[in-house]
């Protein structure tokens, strides 16, 4: 059976929430963040020995697809569309490239600063809150947000083929980080929207209420 390690509570939910919405049988070998280890019980986490000879980089996630072994999230997501096809894949040569265009956009436009939003708003595993920190986050999302913005409404509320893709899945999960920041997506209302329809899927609200499920 395909093997997801890490945890709901971190980029796993990416994969966890393609794989709902492919119906692929898969399990999660939990592997907790270093810095979220408690004290107790020994979990594995991502700077375990065991964990290190699967992945040295020591993130999660990682997956293993009956012995192929991939790191990033993203690049796992891309793996299992192209694989088990369906309208979430590729329709074409040019259907693939703007997946892989989105897909890159995503974690070069929006997650660097995204995340510096929720950590700095919500809580922070490098240090202290710091709304200085989230506001110039928020100010260098206005321009990818109205870059966004833009294209969902000229493409029938989708990134690529005006359906939903694994393109959708890979942004609106860097995309969520940033949801403390609601001034952003009152400037963007087909944000807004898109967001609001790829979290209302069954798929991501399976993948919801077992990140729900899981300790903070």
């Amino acid at each position: 059976m395909l093997t997801i390690y890490g945890v709901y509570r971190s980029r796993a939910s990416r994969n966890v929430w393609l794989l709902e919405e492919l119906g692929v049988p898969y399990r999660v070998v939990p592997v907790i963040q270093h810095y979220r280890q408690p004290s107790g019980p020994t979990l594995l986490h991502t700077r375990s020995p065991d964990f290190l000879k699967i992945n040295p980089n020591g993130h999660v996630p990682t997956m293993d697809d009956d012995g192929l072994v991939l790191h990033e999230s993203l690049a796992i997501n891309l793996y299992l569309a192209r694989k088990h096809g369906g309208p979430l894949a590729a329709a074409n040569l040019a259907e693939d490239g703007q997946i892989g265009m989105w897909s890159l956009w995503a974690v070069t436009e929006i997650e660097p600063h995204s995340i510096q939003v929720l950590y700095h708003r919500t809580g922070n595993p490098n240090g202290p809150k710091d709304e200085a920190v989230a506001q110039a986050a928020i100010t260098a999302l206005r321009a990818p947000f109205a870059v966004l913005d833009r294209h969902l409404a000229a493409h029938g509320g989708y990134l690529v083929g005006q359906r939903f893709t694994v393109a959708d899945i890979n942004l609106a999960e860097c995309v969520r980080y940033a949801s403390v920041a609601p001034e952003l997506f009152d400037a963007a209302p087909a944000v807004k929207a898109w967001l609001a329809a790829c979290q209302a899927r069954p798929a991501f609200r399976a993948m919801w209420a077992k990140r729900d499920a899981e300790p903070a």
